[in-house]
């Protein structure tokens, strides 16, 4: 747990908000996602989320009834809004301005967005686009991944990874 003094960045901060957002669905869903992706970069946070479907989900799925799933899960996910940015506010120390939730049954992926009010990494906006990247930064959670194991490396886009393991189950 992040104590509240404490200002993460780069892929600490992507690997906070993955393990909040996961902690939650797990909390109201009573399954979290086996693999989570949170990028963010000036003021947009992208969380994208595998494997999240219950097996109730994936039985409706498989006869037919995705609009069944897609519903419940963007009834859930209107549910789930005030924790979801509450827990990225508190880590980003940023207002949560916008939130989005997308769906999607085979392959089973879903994408949170959050719009914040300022900049994370304190960059300057210029005319839609932004001066620098140099902390934007991603982290994925896969169940593959051992405990303790991490590969990090850049992307060839600026952006740095890390790899470290689901704690959705």
């Amino acid at each position: 747990m992040v104590s509240p003094n404490t200002t993460l960045k780069g892929g600490a901060l992507n690997a906070a908000i993955s393990n909040a957002v996961v902690r939650l669905f797990r909390e109201n869903v009573g399954k979290g996602p086996t693999k989570a992706r949170t990028i963010h970069s000036g003021k947009f946070v992208l969380c994208v989320l595998e494997d999240a479907m219950t097996k109730a989900e994936r039985t409706l799925a498989t006869h037919g009834k995705e609009d069944y799933v897609l519903g419940m899960r963007h009834a859930l996910q209107e549910t789930m809004h005030d924790e979801l940015n509450a827990a990225v506010q508190a880590l980003t120390g940023r207002k949560v301005v916008a939130f989005m939730s997308a769906n999607h049954v085979d392959p089973d992926v879903a994408a949170e967005v959050f719009v914040l009010d300022e900049s994370v990494t304190g960059e300057v906006e210029n005319g839609g686009s932004t001066e620098s990247l140099d902390d934007a930064a991603q982290v994925g959670y896969d169940a593959g991944v051992g405990v303790g194991s991490r590969m990090a490396g850049a992307d060839g886009n600026g952006l740095t990874s890390t790899r470290a393991p689901a704690r959705g189950r």
